[in-house]
């Protein structure tokens, strides 16, 4: 029941904010879960395998929110820049990799609060 509500939270989050839902899903699967943050970052891209923003993608893209030409080149980024950061990810330990998705979040969170 916890990882529902752990992706419902993950999916509407993301749905709304167009962040993948990582940004909530892993914290939550560290601390709901006890997973250690490899297992956690894992887990949360394993949820996206499926086709599971579609709807939220047909949203956006229904009210011509969309640049499909911009998504389909970043979505080649992303495969490739996916299986680099994956490779890199396991060289780094637990503790280090969480700090530094923390430190990520918080420079977003920092930029987007001070941005006008």
């Amino acid at each position: 029941m916890i990882g529902i509500v752990i992706g419902v939270i993950g999916g509407t989050l993301s749905g709304l904010t167009g962040l993948g839902g990582g940004f909530i899903m892993v914290p939550l699967l560290v601390y709901a879960y006890g997973m250690s943050q490899h297992a956690a970052q894992g887990t949360s891209l394993a949820v996206l395998l499926p086709p599971l923003g579609a709807l939220a993608f047909w949203q956006y893209y229904r009210n011509g929110h969309v640049d499909v030409q911009v998504a389909v080149l970043m979505a080649a980024g992303f495969f490739f820049g996916g299986y680099l950061g994956g490779s890199l990810a396991q060289m780094i330990s637990g503790p280090m990799l969480r700090r530094s998705f923390a430190v990520v979040m918080a420079c977003i969170a920092v930029d987007m609060f001070l941005r006008e």
